[in-house]
């Protein structure tokens, strides 16, 4: 959602008391949230929210909480209160759909997927975090960044090693012009923040919090930093915090290669639909075959190689893109489909708008230093590449900015849950964006959690999707508090199956787990969006 119609408001104030005590109705904010800014509600531009009754708002918080009467920037939030009774209220529950670099401002819709009712005691708290959306300022540096096509991603040679390398300086340096003091700004930290202020805001002792992908990072260090300020959090797809965020990356290349291979055997499985090989093999020899002739000759100009790659990463993503993106690839592969491929491209890559980019390298350039050394960032993607050809060039170039990036380095945050009380985390065992690992040391990191699985799933931070042995588990547990036992080892707590995969041979020809038949409103979640993390 782009913008913001605003209408003067009273501001909403909502107490919520420990865990371990009844919870307030809305009322008069005492202790830490005396004095605190407040957020002038109004109507939201969404037609979407304007359905669900959300309302919207920009709440002024520090640039710099180290001068908290300085600079002032301004978030986006965005509220679909509670629909019980005031006695039956839980709280507040802040969403954040990851990234970094994701708009979460009309993610307040999320608590009408939670199964059960589950979700109507709760005021869904949506917003887009600094720099992002309809945040002010937003971060913007070039948004023909993606336009295609784009130089070729394996640096075959000096040139093309050259091309990408100033090419990205060239970026950080646009992001230093456009974006200034912000940049300094940026943090995993600086969010959390962000949060606290949003928390006082609305006047709530405590959140409670459901974070997706980098979200999962944010509530892990939010409860380091605030354990007596959680309340309740699920947190899905989770990212491993002893790997932010270089090795991170490097792990997915090698994760996503599998994803892909997986893919590539379900086409092989259905080639009497797509006629693109009866092995996993066949398909992917033809997958690079076709690669390679827009290499010389992109697809109406604009698909080469390099978006060749970007679109059908997705399937490594999501297995509702696998219906979509099958289509794609064997309408080109069989009969040269060029505004079948384009349109994909158009679809998946969404050139013309690097606000999502921009906040990416400005987090995640900033929360930790990345190597310095060029030669050190050749060598570990070339190794990487022999055994993750499919994308290990493509990241690399993604994150190259931080190369250059001119914003400051910090530090990154030593993850302690010990003093939290209460965390589900979530997690599918094959997914590539935050390998299953994350979730492990996640819930090594936090005693008091419990590790929900969905096996042999390579859909990533796949909750709220139609899996009744996940989303149950989820519902009870905002229901009541109550977590999975707690099993011995380094292990899973509960563990769910999977969903069938799409077929697309049946009559529906779309899987029953569909993301993109769930997300179809735009006021969700952007599961399409060129997230990393």
């Amino acid at each position: 959602m782009k913008g913001l119609v605003l209408f003067t408001a009273a501001a909403t104030l909502a107490a919520v008391a420990p865990a371990s005590s009844a919870l307030a109705a809305p009322g008069t904010p005492t202790g830490d949230l005396a004095g605190a800014a407040s957020i002038p509600w109004g109507k939201c531009a969404s037609a979407g929210m304007q359905r669900r009754g959300a309302e919207c708002g920009l709440l002024d918080v520090p640039l710099d909480y180290s001068k908290p009467n300085g600079k002032k920037i301004q978030i986006a939030v965005s509220r679909i209160k509670h629909k019980v009774a005031d006695k039956d209220y839980q709280g507040v529950m802040l969403v954040n759909p990851g990234g970094p670099g994701g708009s979460g401002l009309t993610l307040s819709v999320l608590g009408e997927y939670v199964p059960n009712g589950a979700g109507d005691a709760y005021d869904w708290i949506g917003f887009d975090p600094r720099g992002v959306g309809s945040s002010v300022p937003a971060l913007h540096c070039d948004d023909s960044y993606f336009d295609g096509p784009r130089p070729e991603y394996i640096p075959v040679n000096s040139a093309i090693e050259n091309t990408w390398l100033t090419k990205s300086k060239g970026y950080a340096k646009a992001c230093g012009k456009a974006g200034g003091d912000l940049l300094n700004h940026m943090t995993t930290v600086d969010s959390v923040n962000d949060m606290e202020s949003i928390r006082k805001a609305l006047g709530a002792q405590q959140i409670n919090y459901y974070g997706f992908s980098y979200g999962t990072y944010l509530g892990q260090v939010y409860g380091t930093l605030h354990p007596d300020k959680v309340r309740r959090m699920v947190l899905d797809g989770n990212v491993d915090v002893r790997k932010v965020w270089y090795q991170a990356n490097l792990d997915q290349d090698l994760a996503f290669q599998r994803n892909e291979e997986i893919w590539f055997g379900w086409l092989a499985k259905y080639d009497s639909v797509y006629h693109l090989g009866t092995t996993a093999k066949q398909v992917e020899l033809r997958y690079y075959a076709e690669q390679n002739k827009l290499r010389s000759a992109p697809a109406g100009g604009v698909v080469g190689a390099s978006e060749w790659t970007d679109i059908f990463l997705y399937a490594g993503y999501y297995q509702s893109t696998w219906l979509e993106l099958a289509d794609a690839f064997a309408g080109w592969a069989n009969n040269h489909d060029t505004d079948l491929i384009v349109a994909a491209y158009e679809n998946y890559i969404a050139p013309g708008d690097d606000n999502g980019f921009a906040v990416y390298n400005a987090v995640q350039c900033t929360d930790v230093q990345w190597p310095q050394s060029w030669q050190q960032w050749k060598v570990d993607n070339w190794r990487t590449f022999l055994r993750a050809p499919y994308m290990t060039w493509s990241n690399a170039w993604f994150n190259a900015p931080c190369l250059y990036w001119q914003g400051k380095a910090q530090k990154p945050v030593k993850v302690d849950g010990s003093k939290v009380k209460s965390v589900l985390f979530v997690g599918t065992t094959l997914d590539a964006a935050t390998p299953f690992e994350g979730s492990l040391q996640a819930r090594r990191l936090f005693p008091n959690s419990a590790l929900l699985a969905e096996k042999d799933q390579t859909t990533h931070a796949n909750s709220l999707n139609g899996n009744a042995c996940i989303d149950d588990t989820i519902a009870d547990y905002l229901a009541t508090g109550k977590l999975p036992q707690r099993k011995s080892g380094d292990r899973p707590d509960k563990t769910c199956d999977t969903l069938p995969w799409p077929d697309p041979t049946a009559a529906s020809a779309f899987s029953a787990q569909s993301t993109q038949s769930l997300w179809a409103d735009s006021t969700a979640r952007e599961p399409l969006y060129p997230v990393r993390h």
